[in-house]
């Protein structure tokens, strides 16, 4: 599975690569990135980028588009699985469970393909840099939080850490009222 996930990660990357070497590029440019983005850099050209972003476009739906679909057909399939549970308990705790993992899912796919699927369309620099901070770190530190929140240990542990931060004053009248 990883050497398919690489196997993937490198196909997907060689087209975009690949023809970004026929371009040329204005000197003196600054990427206002924290990686070099491939829609940033066709943003940045001085050629025409029209192959370049039909191939952007096609990678997008290809490693995208398509895997997405692929998920959402099988939240479809676990969901009817969960209401068909009898216990309200059961549903509560199997829901809680795939929603936080749809959040995920839902904000990684959201950000990513709103950068490469609007790249031509949007020229806002700042939009596609919070939105690829987005999906290249919010959405992998999210999930060993959602794991963890799971834990009853790290509930505790979490519910302790956040009395001590409330000040006693605030905790007292919060008693009293």
């Amino acid at each position: 599975m990883a050497l398919g996930s690489w196997f993937t990660s490198v196909l997907g990357a060689l087209p975009g690569a690949l023809t970004i070497l026929r371009l040329s590029f204005c000197t003196n440019i600054e990427i206002p990135h924290y990686f070099c983005d491939l829609p940033e850099i066709l943003k940045h050209t001085c050629s025409d980028t029209l192959i370049n972003n039909i191939v952007v476009y096609s990678v997008a739906i290809v490693l995208g588009v398509f895997p997405l679909t692929g998920i959402l057909f099988s939240y479809s399939q676990i969901f009817s699985s969960i209401l068909r549970i009898s216990s309200d308990r059961g549903k509560y705790k199997a829901f809680s469970t795939c929603g936080s993992h749809l959040l995920v899912v839902s904000l990684f796919y959201g950000s990513s393909l709103g950068v490469y699927l609007s790249s031509v369309a949007t020229q806002s620099s700042t939009i596609n840099l919070m939105a690829s901070v987005m999906y290249t770190m919010v959405t992998p530190m999210l999930n060993p939080f959602i794991y963890s929140l799971r834990n009853r240990d790290i509930k505790v542990a979490l519910g302790r850490v956040l009395t001590k931060m409330v000040p006693l004053s605030e905790r007292v009248d919060a008693r009293l009222s």
